[in-house]
Order: C-alpha cells, then structure tokens, then sequence
C-alpha cells in the first residue's frame, strides 16, 4: 500500500474519509439524477437492480477512477478460502489501427468470469469445470485502491458456480439479509408500525491482533507457513502484571495505526477505537458499525491491510487466534444489532424497557433464536485457530449462554411470572470527589466472560476467531433470527387482542429459554458442570462444531429461508472439513520439518559441546558434575524428541490415508493433534536448558518485548 502523497496528507479528515469511495455523495454528483434514484432504490429499499443503469453507472465510475490514476478494475471477492480475491483487467480495448480506447461497461462492471475449480466448492464443481461467475454487489461501495505504484477500481461481487450456487462468503450473507428483513417487517407490522419499510442487521467487528518484528517472524517457518508458534517456551515474563492492557501506545505501534487508519479512512472505514490488548505485543481496532454486509467486507479489507502496512513498518502482523501458547489469544467480538430504515434500533430498550413492547418482542426474538439454534451459531467459529482459544481463560467457553444483565434478567423474570411493571433504574456514580462529576451509571455491568452479550443496545458475539470472516456468524444469526421472527409474526398476525397475545408469547418463551440465560462467570468448572445441567451444548472442537452445522434442525432453518440451499449445506460442510485436515497437516509438517531440520541438530551440537567440556574438565583433574547431569538431560530429551518425531511422522500418513474428509478431519483431531502437542512439550523442554546460542529460533521473549 503506497504512502498518501503530500496533498492528500494535507487534507483535513472529513475531507480524505471516504476519498477513494464511490460512495452515495459521488454516485449523486456524477450520476444523472433518474439513474442516481434508480440505484439508491436498489441500494437502500432492496428493489432490484435495473440492468439499463449498468452501462452508465459504469461510465461514472471509470471517468472518476480515472481521474484518480487508476489503470484497472477488480472484481473483489470473498471465496470460501475465508480470505479475498481479485482479478484486474485494464480499461484499455484496442481501437483496430493500432491504438486503444479506455472503456468501461455494464456488461464488464456487472459480470466477471474468474476460473471457479480453483476454490473450495466442496464437490459442487469438478476440476475440469472451470467457469464461474462474479455479479457486482451494489450494496457494498466501489472503492479506489493503490498497491505499490499500481491503483485499480475495485468492485465488491459475489461469487457463483456456472450452475448457480455460491462458492463465497458474501451471497449467503445477501440471502440471510433479505429474509431478515421479509420477517422483520411482518412483526413490526404486527405490531402497528406502519412507517418502518425495512429492517438491516448492522455489524461493528473489533479486530484483535499482533504486531512483532517482521525479521524474527520470517525467521520462524512455523509463523511463515501457519500463523502461529509451533514450538516456544514461556517468556520470563508474561502479561501477569497486567501492565500492557490500555498501556500507552509504543510510538513505532502508535506510526503503524496512523497510516492504517489513514488507509482505512480514506476507503470509508470507520475505524474508531486503538488500543493495547491484555498480551505483549497485542492490540485492536474497532470500528463504528455499518450494515452487517459493508461491515464484514470492511473487516476483510482491514486485515488485509494491516498486514500490508505492517510490513512498510518493519513488523509482521499475526491474525492466528493463539500466535502464542500460554499469552492471551485474538478474537473479533462480533457486535451485532438490527435497526430500521428510519433510524430506529430495535435493540435499544429505552428508558423503560419494560414498557416497550417493540424492543421486548425483538429481544425475545434472539433468546429464543440463540437457544434453539446454538450449535449452529457455535459451527460458525469453529476453525482450527480457535480450537486453541475457546474455553482458556482469555475467551468464552465452547458453551453458548447469553447475558443480559441485572436490568433485562429482572424483566425477564417479571414476565415469566405473567408481566413486567417496572425497570431498574442505574442512578449516578458518585466518587467523593467535588472535581470529578457523578456520571449516569449504566444499568448493568458488562460481562467480558459471556459469549452472547447484551450490551445497551446491540448484543456481542465474542466467540469469533481474529483471523476469520465475519460472514458465517452474521448470516446464521441473521437467519436464526428471521426463523423465531417468522413464528412470532404469525402468532400476532391478526391477533384479535395484541397486548394479550405479546404477553402471552413472551411468557412462553421466557419459561422455554431461561436455561441459555447466565450472567456468572463463564470461565469457572462450575459454569461447565450447571450448563451440562441446564442441557446447553458443549462442542469442544472444531470438528465436531462443523458436524453441527449439517445437524437436521440447523440445515432445515438455512434452507427454509433460502440462505443455503441444501446442497450447498453440504458443500460447505464438506469445505470445511477439508480446511481443518489442510491446516492440521500443514502444522505438522511444518513441525516435524522444524525439529528434524532445525531444532534437532542444534541441541545434537549442544550435547556435543559439553561432552567436549566434560573431558576437558577431566583432563584438568576436576570431576564435572554439574556438566554431566546437564548432558543427561540433554541427552534425555534428545531421545524422547526422537521418538515424538517418529510418532507425529506416523499419526501424520495414518490420517492422511483415513478415508473420507469426515474420517480423515477427525484422525488429524485425534492422532496428529496430540501428537504435535507431545513433540511441542518436549523441544519446549529443551528449550529452557538449551544455551542461548544454540537455539536456532527466536523466542517468545525476542517475539513479544523486540520493539
């Protein structure tokens, strides 16, 4: 990403945020007002797209990506490889007489046709079939973007086979929408608000991640090939102190989240919030939310580029959830809400919550949604990375429950016992100190421990993976919830009496979903052993997460709202057991390359140099004890890495011959997993009594303190 040149770094802010967008201001100023209506309709009420626009529409965005220096367009999009891709093709088209034209059309802005064997299909497409299609997003803005000295158009779309069905991240979440809002809108209707045309999830996604020095990084293949540490003992010192969380901002870290947010403002990121995180070297941004779609190709755009811009600062960006063992893991808190085209949120409960009858449907809505479909909001985080996160003591259980807190559990409880009359009020804070103000006191504490969260007026989903997309957790919870949606509006459709029927309604699902409802402490032995009791799910791995999503209940309501055809239900499935057995064995021949190539013939020459200084200690007449005993362990560890390397070498070519992707997913959990965690324990060993300058791979230390 090339740095802002002189005038636009002389741009005040309102005026270089969204620069580079083709957004609603450009498309008024540069489109003819019949076209800019016809598009916003499509854009902001859902209406379809009407292909006479294309080719002007597509005029408007090549003269105005043209006067920024680009050269090219790009169709942007999210396959199921959970990262992005791109093709670029030049504006230019030969004239005939040996010159060339500069055109753009409907057609080429609309429609592209990148090789669709190539990507994850899950067995939708052969390998011989190549073609696929990419279809312009309109929802999504257009935007500018310059890598090194090359500046393209590019152009959010979704990917589909030539037979029709997605192969990408972002078409189910478009599906997911549109049911959202169909279900929406018949219960507030229900309700009596006439004037709300449309309903949209919005999304604000907090990225966690780690910024350590790019030249020990790249001189660790564990980091280079898998995102994270393979080996690593323990640092002397961790996050015990608790000194880095909110700590002042080092100023090499503090120039990096200048230019990313620079970067980030000028393609219409709302970029809001930086900090440091709990662990040495971790950090987040959080945005301002945006439309759960725009949302989530901004999140897509702001890993991509950290890792870019990390680089010109001469770090190396890590999005692995557990980059490092035994330090603090990354998430991406998913903070999730659903509001109306007049500027209502549905998920704000106002000053009296239990007087408002809208908010009250709409939160039940998700309790309901949540509970019944758990096991599928917990197959959207299930990834190989956050195997290693959930349920450790940084990040919530594989457990899915919801807090409410004090205000909401107490209405809740006043429905279950047939009707709610009042609201807990949160008073004032009040110091004792006549220069500090007393401040409003929220309503209820937060709790950083639950895994569904409200938190004043949207709830937070902390169970998402730093380096994954946000796309499956936002479209499962989009249609979940249009499921109960759907059953509340036909119960209240028509309701001769609605204050009764709400009530009654509420008070059913209130006695049906307490179980899901817990304010404790998420982390504690206890809380595992009550939700056991309670009959919440508990799906301690990603294999078994991913099995959950092809369970009966949770394909039927994908394929109710048209989300997921039933087909591609199991393509994905499939993807993405595929993805877990990639991953798992990339790992361990990244690790048995390491020991055997690298670790191994250290610690051999380690021993070997204090043999030679054990008979030299000899020949001088001095018994070497503390030499010998260290030469023992040494030896000792030798061996029994020998032998860890022969068993991984041995579970790797056994899961890889196990059969299908169900059988082969789960031999890598079972045999290739704690195989690698064996050989991890043992050169972790060694590592604390290696000497310094034998070991061939910088340490956790070097990692997480190197500024």
């Amino acid at each position: 990403m090339s740095c802002c040149c002189e005038s636009e770094n002389q741009k005040s802010l309102p005026e270089l945020f969204g620069s580079d967008v083709f957004n609603d201001a450009v498309q008024r100023a540069r489109l003819p007002k019949n076209i800019y209506k016809k598009l916003r309709a499509t854009i902001d009420d859902g209406k379809e797209l009407d292909p006479a626009i294309a080719d002007v529409v597509a005029n408007a965005m090549k003269d105005w990506a043209l006067e920024k220096g680009a050269t090219h367009y790009c169709h942007w999009f999210q396959p199921m490889t959970g990262i992005t891709a791109e093709k670029h093709d030049s504006f230019i088209s030969p004239t005939g007489d040996g010159q060339v034209m500069l055109e753009f059309s409907g057609k080429d802005l609309t429609q592209g046709e990148p090789d669709a064997s190539s990507f994850p299909s899950g067995g939708i497409r052969a390998t011989f079939e190549a073609r696929g299609y990419t279809i312009w997003d309109c929802t999504s803005p257009v935007f500018i973007k310059t890598d090194g000295t090359n500046t393209t158009l590019f152009i959010p779309t979704s990917f589909a086979s030539y037979t029709g069905e997605a192969l990408d991240k972002k078409t189910p979440l478009l599906r997911s929408m549109q049911a959202l809002n169909k279900q929406a809108v018949r219960v507030l209707r229900a309700l009596g608000n006439t004037t709300s045309k449309r309903v949209t999830a919005t999304l604000g996604g907090e990225q966690e991640y780690f910024l350590v020095e790019r030249e020990l990084a790249e001189k660790r293949s564990d980091l280079v090939y898998t995102g994270r540490t393979l080996f690593g003992a323990p640092p002397p010192k961790g996050q015990e102190l608790e000194d880095q969380y909110f700590g002042a901002i080092h100023e090499r870290v503090a120039s990096f989240m200048a230019d990313l947010n620079e970067a980030l403002w000028k393609l219409g990121v709302n970029a809001k919030t930086q900090h440091n995180e709990v662990a040495p070297a971790q950090h987040e941004i959080a945005p301002v939310y945006a439309t759960v779609n725009i949302g989530v190709d901004h999140n897509q755009l702001t890993m991509e580029l950290m890792q870019r811009i990390a680089r010109k600062h001469d770090f190396a960006c890590l999005l692995h959830e557990k980059p490092f063992a035994g330090v603090n893991g990354s998430g991406k808190h998913n903070n999730w809400a659903i509001g109306t085209d007049d500027g209502v949120n549905l998920l704000n409960p106002g000053n009296n919550p239990h007087d408002n009858m809208q908010f009250l449907v709409f939160l039940f809505a998700v309790i309901r949604a949540v509970h019944k479909y758990s096991s599928l909001l917990r197959a959207t985080v299930a990834t190989p990375g956050n195997d290693h996160r959930l349920g450790a003591n940084e990040a919530p259980p594989a457990i899915v429950s919801i807090f409410l807190g004090d205000q909401l559990t107490d209405i809740y409880q006043q429905i279950k016992k047939g009707g709610a009359s009042s609201s807990k009020q949160g008073g004032h804070l009040q110091l004792g100190v006549t220069t500090l103000p007393a401040i409003p006191k929220d309503t209820t504490d937060r709790n950083r421990t639950s895994p569904f969260a409200f938190t004043g007026n949207k709830f937070e989903f902390r169970m998402a993976g730093s380096s994954q997309s946000l796309s499956g957790p936002n479209f499962v919870l989009n249609t979940i919830v249009a499921e109960t949606l759907a059953e509340i509006a036909d119960k209240l459709e028509g309701a001769k009496n609605l204050n009764e029927a709400v009530q009654n309604l509420l008070q059913k699902y209130a006695k049906e979903h307490e179980a899901i409802i817990y304010n404790g402490d998420n982390y504690t032995e206890e809380w595992v052993k009550e939700a056991a009791k309670r009959g919440l799910p508990n799906i301690r791995n990603c294999v078994d997460g991913i099995h959950a999503m092809v369970a009966a209940e949770n394909a039927k309501v994908l394929i109710k709202h048209g989300v997921l055809p039933e087909k591609e239900v199991h393509a994905r499935h499939e993807i993405l057991l595929e993805n877990y057995v990639k991953v798992i064995n990339i790992e361990a021949k990244t690790a048995l390359q390491m020991a055997r190539r690298q670790i191994f013939p250290h610690v051999i020459k380690f021993a070997g140099d204090i043999a030679s200084s054990i008979n030299a200690v000899k020949a001088a007449g001095v018994t070497p004890t503390a030499q010998s005993k260290l030469l023992k362990q040494v030896n000792t560890g030798i061996a029994e890495m020998s032998d860890a390397i022969d068993k991984l070498a041995a579970a790797t070519d056994k899961a890889a011959d196990a059969g299908h992707a169900d059988k082969k997913a789960a031999a890598y959990r079972d045999l290739v997993v704690p195989a690698m965690a064996e050989l991890r324990k043992i050169v972790d060993g060694l590592e604390v009594i290696v000497g310094a300058c034998h070991w061939p791979l910088p340490t956790y230390a070097d990692m997480l303190f190197s500024r």
